[in-house]
């Protein structure tokens, strides 16, 4: 994979974030004085922010909440949220051992993902993570958030990589709508937060497990990547 750059997703991509999240939404209910709400039911606003975890939750519970009352509870949320953010988030299976080898082969790595800057850095500084990525962007790194391709663009720019030598890792539809406008590949994993089969989007390529991702990069960049 020498001299590619390989993009990654945050949030049900490269980490299940879902359950610091979750517990972070949770204790914006608890201030309204309603129950907690089942992560379940939260994991499907994950890749849409907080203000959507929160309204989500919030008319779980039968209720809307006027937009300057949701501004209100977002500082909140950040508030808890900052406090606790890896308490419980760890990597998916078999992210290390594929990072490693895709280091080792070569490939310059980065992350595009549309959590804040500041605390998509802490989120891989907390999991020892942060040393393998040559770049990182957030919603608030360059003036356009997914699913503009600018952000993915950007991102693949600071790593010092090109599009055309360039590959996306992602779980969303809007991780798919950004690759595809950015005239980047995409390969899917199957166990984020989609609430659809990822599939449904047209990505060009899913896995099931971090064990299957460098044979299906091998299918664009015509390399073949010993894990």
């Amino acid at each position: 994979m020498k001299d590619w750059t390989i993009v990654f997703d945050l949030d049900g991509t490269l980490v299940d974030t879902a359950p610091d999240l979750a517990e972070a939404t949770n204790y914006v209910l608890k201030t309204l004085g309603l129950e907690r709400v089942n992560e379940l039911e939260i994991r499907r606003f994950v890749g849409h922010g907080a203000l959507a975890m929160i309204d989500g939750a919030v008319k779980a519970h039968g209720r809307t909440l006027p937009e300057r009352e949701l501004h209100d509870l977002f500082e909140v949320f950040i508030a808890y949220y900052t406090a606790h953010i890896a308490d419980r988030s760890i990597p998916y299976p078999n992210v290390v051992a594929t990072l490693e080898a895709l280091r080792s082969s070569g490939a310059t790595l980065a992350v595009c993902t549309n959590k804040i800057e500041i605390h998509a850095r802490r989120v891989l500084e907390e999991l020892d993570l942060d040393g393998y990525f040559s770049a990182l962007t957030g919603r608030d790194s360059l003036g356009s958030y997914k699913p503009d391709p600018r952000h993915l663009t950007g991102t693949i720019a600071r790593a010092g990589g090109r599009p055309a030598t360039s590959i996306m890792v992602g779980d969303s539809e809007t991780d798919i709508r950004t690759a595809k406008a950015a005239q980047v590949p995409i390969v899917a994993v199957s166990f984020g937060y989609s609430v659809d089969p990822v599939a449904s989007y047209g990505p060009d390529a899913v896995i099931d497990d971090y064990k299957d991702l460098t044979a299906a990069l091998d299918k664009f960049a015509g390399k073949t990547v010993s894990t």
